[in-house]
């Protein structure tokens, strides 16, 4: 089951039983065991927004393996380098800022390419209509020769 609210969940023309990273298939007590964590701290952190797997119809949590990679690196912050929960959530949500910004960066990267090429080609298009009994003016460098000017006499 996906979710369309869930990256990778959702949308036209996709294959309903395609299995992803985002795809929510796992009941608490499997992603407990999976985490290693206990399904009370599992509860714990949905609740302080931590983790926040999908819902069923019925309001039963389902967890997806990138939410079973999150519980884990949160128990490894805060169990390892000693992180309270509120710095976890603080890196948590830096880090889902990062990736967005990256996405968008990505994004804006593919637009400018494409204008740069709609523009080559525009130029490329003037060029070909140039015509060819035209010279370029090229700017004449400044020299130490002298000139003399003679007005034509009048008549």
């Amino acid at each position: 089951m996906t979710t369309p609210g869930r990256p990778g969940g959702g949308g036209r023309g996709r294959n309903p039983y395609e299995l992803n990273d985002d795809t929510p298939v796992y009941v608490i007590s499997i992603a407990a065991q999976l985490s290693g964590l206990h399904p009370q701290t599992l509860r714990q952190y949905d609740r302080l927004g931590l983790v926040s797997p999908d819902r069923t119809a019925g309001r039963g949590r389902r967890y997806s393996a990138r939410d079973i990679d999150l519980l884990r690196q949160v128990q490894a912050l805060s169990q390892d380098e000693g992180i309270n929960l509120a710095g976890i959530k603080r890196i948590i949500e830096l880090e889902n800022q990062v990736a967005a910004l990256q996405s968008r960066v990505a994004e804006l990267e593919a637009t400018l390419d494409g204008v740069a090429d709609v523009m080559q080609q525009r130029e490329d298009q003037v060029r070909a209509q140039y015509r060819r009994d035209l010279v370029p003016y090229r700017q004449v460098q400044a020299t130490s020769a002298l000139v003399v000017w003679k007005p034509k006499p009048k008549r």
